[in-house]
């Protein structure tokens, strides 16, 4: 038999290294169940008091009440508002990995607020002996995240049992640890929130480039132009499929052989496959990782996609979004609902191209070509036809697309700033929590 592991963080403060084990405690010794919104239909939402929704309870581990829905609740209803250092869980998701989210109200609502049917409320006998700044962490980290997934149930859809989750057992210390775990931890998130709102407000300057250097719709001449170019005369319109590099055989494809791959095509390592989720709004996103061998890229060699390459969506939310594959990516091989596109880059800047495909003018454009109802499709003959209005000239659009590649290494890198701090901070919580027993 396994010795049981102490209940002891492996980083701890110095004023507490003495205090022993954390005590361990059941869910149900620490608060009472309260329900959410019981009794509602569809019409009732929209207009009256305020209630936490799903998404925030999901999305966040505190509650922004600025965020509430709206419900109409009767006078002769029963139902029960929320208050302060109230813990609220998500009991069901898609995944395994999503079940059990939790969302703490460290202060106290302004007014009556109430929580949405698909969650449910632990309401702290003591706050004294559970603090809400704690808590937020407490069900949000390692220990509690490993203790709720072995709890998931299903196989379309994921849910907790209510009982089983009031019977999980996690590690408690005293209010002052409590405190002091609270504060390291919030000032950390402090930080990543100044971080995150630097971002927001480079993200913001580079919309406003983009509306005064790329000219607005019914008009051929930017708002903005550099002045070596003002008597360069209108900026002319072009179709995609010209700025592509015809001697490239496949410079614009849909990558028609992607959707043959299966499971078994899958492998540890090897080629990367582009999915769908890689293509973010301007950026690659590199969380979503599958490869497949060296042999089966051979033989999807029309598929492959290589570094400084356009890639485009043809499908999603938002249909058309665009990303440029990065350096560390030598050779890809692209799923089948993305789009490569090659640009001649003797008449034509890439970075020009890149920039202008995710300008909102073009954005739009292909929004309106696109068809389906709960999910946007564009096909490839569209595509290739959307029109592009740009400088006549190789050098403009290079001077546009430096502006741009350099606001955009900005962006990066703060981006992977805010980053390295979360890892930081998956790095503490790990730390700072005890570990599971095994």
């Amino acid at each position: 038999m396994n010795k049981k592991k102490e209940l002891i963080p492996v980083l701890r403060f110095p004023n507490f290294k003495n205090e022993g084990e954390w005590s361990e405690k059941k869910i149900y010794e620490l608060g009472e169940t309260i329900n959410g919104l019981t009794g509602k239909s569809g019409e009732d939402f929209g207009t009256g008091k305020s209630y936490v929704t799903y998404k925030q309870v999901f999305d966040s581990s505190t509650i922004d009440f600025q965020k509430c829905g709206k419900v109409r609740i009767n006078g002769n209803e029963n139902q029960n508002a929320l208050q302060k250092g109230d813990i609220l869980f998500t009991t069901s998701s898609e995944t395994a990995n999503e079940v059990g989210f939790a969302s703490v109200l460290i202060d106290s609502p302004k007014e009556e607020t109430y929580l949405n049917s698909f969650c449910f409320s632990l309401r702290p006998f003591s706050l004294k002996d559970t603090l809400p700044q704690f808590s937020r962490y407490l069900f949000h980290s390692p220990f509690y995240r490993k203790s709720i997934t072995a709890l998931a149930q299903g196989s379309t859809r994921y849910n907790i049992s209510k009982g089983a989750f009031l019977n999980l057992k996690l590690p408690i210390p005293k209010r002052q640890e409590q405190q002091k775990i609270a504060s390291c931890l919030s000032s950390l998130d402090e930080v990543i929130a100044a971080h995150s709102q630097k971002l927001d407000l480079l993200k913001d300057h580079k919309k406003g480039l983009m509306q005064n250097l790329f000219p607005q719709e019914g008009e051929k001449v930017p708002k903005y132009r550099f002045k070596e170019f003002a008597k360069d005369g209108e900026w002319v319109e072009k179709k995609l499929i010209d700025t592509t590099d015809t001697e490239v055989k496949w410079s614009f494809t849909g990558g028609p052989f992607g959707s043959n791959l299966k499971a078994s095509d899958y492998t540890k390592k090897g080629i990367r496959i582009i999915q769908l989720q890689n293509i973010g709004d301007g950026e690659f996103n590199n969380d979503y990782k599958i490869y497949t061998s060296e042999e089966k890229a051979d033989e999807l060699l029309s598929c492959n996609i290589y570094s400084g390459e356009i890639i485009l969506s043809k499908m999603g939310d938002p249909v058309g979004r665009a990303c440029i594959i990065p350096n560390y990516l030598e050779r890809c091989v692209m799923a089948s609902d993305g789009i490569r596109v090659v640009v001649n880059e003797k008449k034509h800047s890439k970075y020009f191209i890149f920039s202008l495909l995710n300008s909102k003018r073009i954005r739009e454009s292909i929004e309106k070509k696109a068809t389906g109802s709960t999910r946007k499709r564009i096909g490839l003959d569209e595509l290739k036809l959307v029109k592009l209005t740009m400088p006549q000239t190789l050098t403009e659009q290079q001077k546009i697309a430096g502006c741009f590649s350099a606001l955009d290494k900005l962006i990066f890198a703060q981006a992977e700033k805010i980053d390295q701090l979360k890892l930081h901070k998956k790095g503490l919580m790990q730390g700072l929590f005890p570990k599971m027993n095994d």
